[in-house]
């Protein structure tokens, strides 16, 4: 079968794999969260379109054009030159792809831009954009494209995936790896890196502290959580130049594949984190209600045991609450990070520790 290699997504195979049968339309649209396989799926499909896996594989068949955004945004110029390219025939194949990732980076002008030749593209041009986010794309674009929706992966089949790439893991540090990536293979990957392990470790750390040290700081937690985020970003920079390095880039294009690469890995471990965190508080609560299999902090049971009170029942449950919102924000990118982590560890103290802690 021509996507067994990704996990599920049972719905995108149907679809593209009608496409294969009955012959393409002119654009698709693969939406869904990072890291459940939207590139791999999109990959295939171009090698199948095109009849050679191995050059579309590493991205050299004549046929095949991708773009991905240089710096934060994919621009106006950007689409002018696929649009130059878009109007030239196939050298090869009987049909030209393109691969736009991260379409949901486009512009307002380069979203316009595009949006001219999905509405009478030349015949024999399939193009494929990819998306984690709808919401920024316009709705023209996305009425002009066949949609494809991908969802995040069952723990089942993130566990047969660490189990692969870590077969001395635990029972319970597998399971947990598979609950914490929330689906997720990309995040998985990173959890079994001992640097990963470490901010994890300090991140439960910090949220313990938040009810259980007498003399927690605010501040200095958010600083913990910071440098874990800052560490990710770093990690990620140093792999875009080496990436930068290895495809001789220079100047401007260069600092902003740089820039963006880092930027994204910031964006992502705090979301990461935040998503942990609450997690962690959820945990309190499942456990003091009796539900110990739900738990996602399977390794860590003795310590849920132990923290779990009846009483910091209500404060759990409202320290989710308050998690969850810093998500959406950060997630929207409308939180000044430093600070808003440094008010949501004082909002949470405040639910967590009790009344009597700020009365002293």
């Amino acid at each position: 079968m021509t996507f067994a290699a990704v996990a599920e997504q049972h719905e995108a195979k149907r679809l593209l794999s009608a496409a294969l049968t009955e012959g393409p339309a002119h654009a698709y649209l693969l939406h869904g969260p990072p890291g459940v396989g939207k590139r791999a799926v999109a990959l295939l499909f171009a090698a199948e379109l095109l009849g050679d896996h191995a050059r579309v594989e590493r991205r050299t068949h004549p046929d095949l054009y991708v773009l991905e955004p240089v710096g934060d945004q994919i621009r106006i110029d950007d689409i002018r030159t696929l649009r130059k390219d878009l109007h030239m025939r196939p050298y090869e194949a009987s049909r030209r792809v393109y691969l736009i990732l991260d379409a949901d980076t486009m512009n307002e002008d380069a979203a316009d831009a595009l949006l001219k030749d999905l509405e009478e593209p030349p015949s024999y041009a399939v193009i494929v954009l990819l998306a984690s986010d709808l919401g920024p794309l316009p709705e023209t674009i996305r009425s002009r494209c066949q949609l494809v929706p991908f969802r995040r992966l069952s723990e089942s089949a993130v566990r047969a995936e660490v189990r692969m790439r870590a077969p001395d893991l635990s029972e319970e540090e597998a399971t947990t790896i598979a609950r914490v990536a929330a689906g997720r293979l990309d995040r998985a990957a990173r959890l079994l890196d001992p640097a990963a392990q470490k901010r994890r470790e300090a991140l439960i750390a910090v949220a313990r502290a938040v009810y259980l040290d007498p003399a927690f700081d605010a501040g200095d937690g958010a600083q913990a959580l910071l440098e874990g985020i800052g560490e990710r970003g770093s990690e990620a920079k140093e792999k875009a130049e080496e990436t930068v390095e290895l495809h001789e880039l220079t100047g401007r294009e260069a600092e902003q594949r740089v820039r963006r690469a880092q930027r994204g890995a910031e964006r992502d471990e705090l979301l990461a984190a935040l998503e942990e965190l609450e997690w962690w508080y959820r945990d309190l609560v499942v456990l003091a209600a009796g539900a110990e299999g739900a738990v996602v902090h399977v390794d860590r049971l003795g310590e849920l045991r132990s923290d779990a009170t009846r009483e910091r029942l209500q404060g759990a449950e409202r320290a989710c609450e308050l998690v969850r919102a810093a998500w959406r924000e950060a997630e929207e990118l409308q939180l000044a990070v430093p600070l808003a982590l440094e008010a949501l560890l004082v909002r949470l103290r405040r639910e967590l520790a009790g009344p009597q802690v700020f009365a002293r």
